[in-house]
């Protein structure tokens, strides 16, 4: 399976409550780091499912972890 274009899409392309133009992937990527003390492999093995999931699934999680 490839991965979502999703990940790519900005916040504010798929969010009316963000203004930020960062792609989706950098805004996970950062939550990420900064719940896990900037720990560049636990956040690598934490993006690792956004691989392979649906865009309604990330978008899901995403909207869960960064609103």
């Amino acid at each position: 399976m490839a991965e979502s274009p999703f990940l790519d899409k900005h916040l504010n392309e798929v969010f009316d409550w963000s203004d930020s133009d960062m792609p989706v992937r950098d805004a996970l990527w950062d939550y990420y780091m900064e719940h896990n003390g900037h720990d560049t492999k636990a956040t690598e093995e934490s993006m690792e499912k956004y691989m392979t999931m649906s865009a309604d699934d990330i978008k899901a999680d995403a909207e869960k972890l960064l609103k």
